[in-house]
């Protein structure tokens, strides 16, 4: 077991959304907010990050004006898939501010929302843009008293049910030449 933390844990649902690592560990935690929480916090126990980066493709309402392959910074994740009063269980974990200035310098004109988490598509209520792992990665960070943020790349339209016209390739791109960026700035914040 490793007495000092690693530097930065960079996470994603899938291989295709992780950068070849610089210098930073990496983990593929699964499609869906169990996994995506699961495998986060076995991770951390045998890692001990410093800070969690997590990084992927997500879908987003027409009405946002978001197009693929835009990037954006999440300020905070929101959790819609549970419904019960907020006083029994989180629905939302806010980035820290450190991570969230961090971010914002390595992707200055990356608008900043929240995101929304949900097992299927279309599944979030009240969030401009959707991915299935936020939630889970965030909070298992935050159980584990580990600065964490979410950076999304834009691949489709929420309401686009023809998955042959979502930009997977152009978001992918987008997120990995991001994730360099990102770290560096994370890096300096925490370092």
């Amino acid at each position: 077991m490793r007495n000092s933390p690693a530097p930065i844990l960079v996470i994603a649902a899938t291989e295709r959304e992780l950068a070849t690592p610089e210098g930073w560990r990496t983990l593929v935690c699964g499609v869906g907010p169990v996994d995506a929480a699961g495998r986060t916090a076995a991770a951390i126990a045998a890692e001990r990050p410093a800070a969690i980066l997590h990084v992927g493709i997500a879908g987003a309402r027409v009405a946002s004006g978001l197009l693929p392959p835009a990037l954006l910074i999440g300020e905070a994740a929101r959790y819609c898939d549970l419904e019960v009063p907020e006083s029994w269980a989180p629905r939302s974990v806010v980035a820290p501010l450190a991570l969230l200035t961090a971010a914002r310098r390595a992707l200055p004109h990356a608008p900043v929302i929240t995101i929304g988490t949900s097992a299927r598509v279309g599944g979030t209520i009240g969030c401009d843009v959707e991915a299935m792992e936020g939630f889970g990665v965030l909070r298992a960070a935050q159980l584990a008293g580990v600065p964490a943020l979410e950076v999304r790349a834009i691949s489709n339209h929420i309401e686009e049910p023809d998955r042959r016209r979502w930009q997977f390739d152009a978001a992918f791109a987008a997120i990995t030449v991001a994730t360099p960026r990102l770290v560096a700035e994370f890096a300096s914040c925490i370092g």
